[in-house]
């Protein structure tokens, strides 16, 4: 304020007064948004650490435990792939408003990001934590959700650990977090997996950030090695002019010795490296295509198959990139068949749809692998313009012993030719499957009862087409029956 002054004396004073309460509101809500998440309104990421870092640095006289928990919704992608990103708005709001009505208050909730969410329970043993989770985990898979008259089966993968407020740092608490909700999906998903020192296999899941490096260097190194596996036809309608193969991928370890994909593949995927392992491949394989062309001896190849991974499908270059290596190596779109597993797919059935039109437009093939393992797939089978199926293997290896197993094979044989497709059926490995294969009247078969893998190089001896293989069988049984003949 300041003094009113007349004739030289004061008679009082002017007051400006303003009122604050507006940009009072304005810092609040600026607070606010700084810990919470916009979509549900709970407490964000960078909140939730902080929350949970002066937890663990507490005094440690005041000795306390508390339990952390990661949750991943196990069907969001589907869902914002199928019914479109409101949908998945509304299905993180739902899901958001049961698991806070199921904490008691003072706990925390957390949106992490994307469809991941954090728990922190303060003051709570092991049995606690377990009885909450498993209340946490039995409301998500209770929900029914629906958008546009289409259900949805939604749970919940979560992973706990114990915190201490002594001998953790934040890193080891949010990675154990983060490493048992990984382990709650990889054993079956809709679970909750507890942390424990002596778990093999979260140990063994620690170790995967060991594989990054021995990729990045055996990429650097160039110590992939390409395998082919043949895929034969069983009918007489099939007009393979040259051999059918797959591309299969091998690493030549540090002491030289062959890992197999199952070893390295889950590390590449969750580390983002799988884009750059197909690129590999596809460059290698195309350079091997090259050669084997130019060599009048070598067995021609008709089909070519070569496994692309879900991340690829996202990539906006790869398009590119394969017109680059057709046109660098002259290879024939027409003779390469990309194949992508049905579960990929189906959550990331958008990209999917894309990734295909475009390089069908190049005159690409393109197979399904592992169909019928996720069976939601028949339902979007109809967005996916292949041309073959590949009949999941773990119905055909015991497709002579297991009645369901045999009917899943027909089944899936008979959605092909519905749907115009040819049908691969994998794991075929004794004579009496390939047998029954041929009865049902699946197009190719594809396992030990056919090839095993071999070395793929410029050099590689293939059998080759229909005629050439039929006249190796005949002439091997030719000599079989003169064997026996003079045996006898």
């Amino acid at each position: 304020g300041a003094p009113l002054i007349v004739s030289g004396q004061i008679l009082g004073c002017v007051l400006a007064l303003h009122d604050m309460t507006r940009e009072q509101d304005y810092i609040e809500r600026l607070s606010w948004q700084a810990s919470h998440d916009a979509l549900t309104g709970l407490v964000n990421r960078r909140d939730f650490e902080n929350r949970l870092a002066g937890a663990i640095s507490e005094a440690p006289e005041r000795s306390r435990r508390h339990a952390l928990m990661y949750l991943d919704l196990d069907q969001f992608k589907l869902v914002n792939d199928t019914c479109g990103h409101a949908a998945g708005d509304q299905l993180l709001r739902q899901i958001s408003v049961l698991l806070a009505n199921e904490l008691p208050p003072g706990d925390i909730l957390a949106r992490l990001g994307g469809d991941e969410f954090g728990v922190l329970l303060f003051d709570c043993d092991a049995d606690c934590a377990a009885a909450t989770a498993e209340r946490l985990r039995a409301t998500v898979q209770d929900l029914h959700f629906s958008w546009d008259g289409r259900p949805f089966n939604i749970s919940v993968s979560i992973g706990m650990v114990e915190v201490a407020n002594v001998g953790m740092t934040l890193e080891e608490v949010l990675r154990a977090a983060d490493v048992a909700c990984y382990m709650a999906k990889e054993k079956g998903r809709n679970r909750i997996h507890f942390h424990s020192e002596g778990d093999t296999a979260l140990r063994e899941r620690f170790g995967e950030m060991a594989w990054v490096q021995r990729l990045h260097a055996a990429l650097d190194q160039n110590r992939f090695r390409l395998h082919a596996q043949e895929i034969a036809p069983l009918g007489d309608d099939i007009p393979e002019q040259g051999a059918h193969i797959e591309i299969l991928l091998r690493l030549a370890d540090e002491d030289g010795s062959f890992v197999t994909p199952q070893s390295f593949i889950p590390a590449a995927e969750r580390y983002g490296l799988m884009a750059a392992i197909d690129r590999w491949v596809v460059r290698n394989t195309f350079a091997t295509l090259a050669a084997r062309h130019a060599d009048p001896h070598a067995t021609p190849i008709s089909t070519c198959a070569i496994n692309l991974s879900g991340a690829t499908f996202g990539d906006e270059t790869f398009l590119g990139f394969m017109r680059e290596q057709f046109a660098a190596h002259a290879i024939a779109p027409e003779t390469i068949c990309l194949e992508i597993t049905e579960t990929s797919a189906i959550a990331n059935l958008s990209e999917a749809m894309r990734f295909i039109a475009d390089l069908r437009g190049l005159g690409c093939r393109f197979a399904l692998d592992d169909f019928g393992s996720g069976m939601s797939s028949f339902a979007y089978l109809k967005h996916l313009p292949v041309d073959y199926l590949k009949i999941d293997g773990s119905f055909v290896k015991d497709m002579l012993d297991d009645r369901i197993d045999h009917a899943m094979v027909e089944m899936i044989h008979h959605i092909g030719k519905v749907t115009g497709k040819r049908t691969i059926a994998e794991f075929v490995e004794s004579d009496g499957i390939l047998d029954a294969l041929k009865a049902i009247g699946v197009d190719y078969a594809q396992g030990y009862a056919i090839a095993r893998p071999q070395p793929f190089d410029a050099t590689a001896v293939l059998r080759g087409s229909r005629s050439e293989r039929d006249a190796t069988t005949d002439s091997w049984e030719t000599l079989a029956r003169t064997l026996r003949r003079k045996a006898g």
